[in-house]
C-alpha cells in the first residue's frame, strides 16, 4: 500500500497502457519489502515541461521512467546526460537529485543487447537489420555498433530520419559498414522490429516474409512491441524455427540499469 512515507518512481508516455515497466518494478519492490512504487502516468506531450519542472520539487520522487513519444522531449529538459543520452538526444530514465537536479540517460541499446546475448547472440561480426530509426532503435543501433557488428542496415518509412541516423553512426564507427535502405534481400543474422509495427495483430509486417527466409537457422529475431508479447513478426519467426526475443525480455532486461540510474537498488548511485 503507498503511504506517506513511501518513496515513488514513474514512467511517462502516451499511451502508457502498454507498458509492463509497473509490473516489473512493483513485483521487485514486494519481493525486496521495501516501501517504494511506480505509477504509471499517461502524458500529453504538451505537457512534459510541466512534469519535469514539477519532478524538480518533489520530494518523494527518485526519478521516472520515459516511453514514447517523450524521450527527445525530456533529453532537452534534464541539466545533464550521459554520454549515450547525449549523443542521441533521447533519454529513457531520469534521476532526481536530493536537490532537484536531474540526470538523464538512454539504456534501451543495453537493455536490448544484454537480452539478446541470454539468446547465444554475439555481435561481433554479424550482419544486422534494424527496422525503426526513432529513440528506441536509434539507441539499438548505437549500441550494436559499438559492440562489433560487420553491417547494420536501418530502415524506416521516414527515409530521412535514417539517412541522418546512418550518417552519425557511421561516423561514430566508422569500422562498421552502415547504410539506410529498404529492406534489401541478403541473409541477416540478427533482425531488430523497432517500429511500432506489430501493436496491431491486422497490420503491416515491418519485414517482407522473405527476409526471415533468407536468415540461418540460428538467426534471431527481436521486437521492441511489448503488447502483444508475441508480435505477428515473432509468431512468423517462430513458426519458421528461428529464435525470437521479445519485447518485455528487453524490458525486463534493463530494469536494473533503469533502477541503477534513478539509485533505487540498494543505494546504488546513478551512473551518468
Amino acid at each position: 500500500m503507498i503511504g506517506s512515507e513511501t518513496r515513488l518512481v514513474a514512467i511517462i508516455g502516451s499511451p502508457i497502457v502498454q507498458v509492463k515497466s509497473p509490473d516489473n518494478f512493483n513485483r521487485y519492490f514486494a519481493d525486496e519489502g521495501v516501501d517504494r512504487a511506480m505509477i504509471a502516468i499517461d502524458l500529453v506531450p504538451e505537457r512534459v515541461p510541466d512534469f519535469v519542472t514539477t519532478v524538480r520539487g518533489w520530494q518523494n520522487m527518485d526519478g521516472f521512467v520515459v516511453t514514447v513519444p517523450h524521450k527527445a522531449a525530456v533529453a532537452a529538459l534534464v541539466d545533464e546526460l550521459s554520454a549515450t543520452a547525449q549523443f542521441l538526444g533521447v533519454a529513457n530514465v531520469v534521476r532526481r537529485h536530493p536537490n532537484g537536479q536531474l540526470s538523464g540517460d538512454m539504456t534501451d541499446g543495453e537493455g536490448f543487447l544484454t537480452a539478446s546475448r541470454a539468446h547465444g547472440f554475439v555481435p561481433n561480426g554479424k550482419v544486422v537489420l534494424l527496422v525503426g530509426a526513432g529513440a528506441a532503435g536509434s539507441a539499438i543501433g548505437y549500441t550494436l555498433a559499438g559492440a562489433g557488428v560487420s553491417h547494420l542496415v536501418i530502415s524506416d518509412r521516414n527515409k530521412d530520419r535514417a539517412a541522418k541516423l546512418c550518417a552519425r553512426l557511421s561516423s561514430a564507427f566508422p569500422a562498421v559498414a552502415i547504410s539506410a535502405e529498404a529492406v534489401p534481400q541478403r541473409a541477416f543474422d540478427l533482425v531488430v522490429n523497432a517500429s511500432s509495427s506489430g501493436m496491431q495483430h491486422d497490420g503491416p509486417l515491418p519485414v517482407p516474409q522473405s527476409t526471415l527466409a533468407l536468415m540461418p537457422p540460428e538467426g534471431l529475431v527481436a521486437d521492441v512491441v511489448t503488447s502483444p508479447k508475441m508480435t505477428p513478426l515473432l509468431t512468423l519467426a517462430k513458426a519458421r524455427g528461428l529464435k525470437i526475443q521479445t519485447g518485455e525480455e528487453m524490458a525486463k532486461s534493463q530494469l536494473f540499469a533503469l533502477g541503477k540510474v534513478m539509485g533505487i537498488f540498494g543505494g546504488v548511485p546513478a551512473d551518468v
